[in-house]
């Protein structure tokens, strides 16, 4: 299967055929295109760049080892999320990370010290809620997932990931709603 269009032409399904036909620069197209994606997939997993720079890194090597086990039942990226998600959270299963979450864009951009404390509630929210609803609300909330991709990264149903995000976003309005009251800003 040969094709003549440039690397940076082809589609991911058509790279990860190369690559797995023996293709010795397809995959690193596949690592150009998507490495950054799923840097902040890791890093907001692991809140630890230590541990997502690992993550990637072991996602990235066993998706080059393993790339003709991709069925293609879904995109080659939603594939990718799913190795990178699983190494995260190997490397977190070893080492409980101690760092603070990274900060999230939630607030209003023109009221820069309610950005903040917003950002910092948050944060502190997102810590104290279970791991699960954590990855589902980042997954979908933060990375715009829709909830078939999120549930295929983190192979559950459908129907947990719907449920963990509704969960998760009650848990965060409680414990927002605990610390400033009912007129807490939950949406933008």
């Amino acid at each position: 299967m040969a094709d003549t269009a440039p690397l940076d032409e082809r589609s991911d399904r058509d790279l990860l055929a190369q690559h797995c036909a023996g293709d010795p620069d397809a995959f690193g197209e596949l690592f150009r295109r998507h490495k950054d994606r799923m840097w902040a997939v890791a890093l907001r997993t692991c809140r630890d760049p230590e541990l997502a720079a690992d993550a990637v890194q072991d996602g990235f090597i066993s998706a080059f080892r393993r790339a003709d086990s991709f069925r293609g039942d879904s995109q080659v990226t939603t594939w990718l999320h799913r190795i990178v998600v699983n190494a995260c959270l190997d490397r977190i299963r070893r080492i409980k990370p101690t760092s603070e979450l990274p900060e999230y864009d939630l607030a209003d951009r023109h009221d820069h010290h309610g950005s903040v404390d917003v950002r910092l509630d948050v944060q502190e929210a997102l810590a104290r809620i279970p791991e699960g609803q954590r990855m589902a609300l980042t997954l979908v909330d933060m990375h715009g997932m829709s909830v078939a991709e999120a549930a295929e990264v983190l192979d559950v149903a459908e129907g947990t990931i719907k449920s963990r995000c509704a969960r998760g976003r009650s848990a965060l309005a409680e414990l927002l709603r605990d610390k400033h009251g009912e007129g807490y800003p939950l949406t933008g």
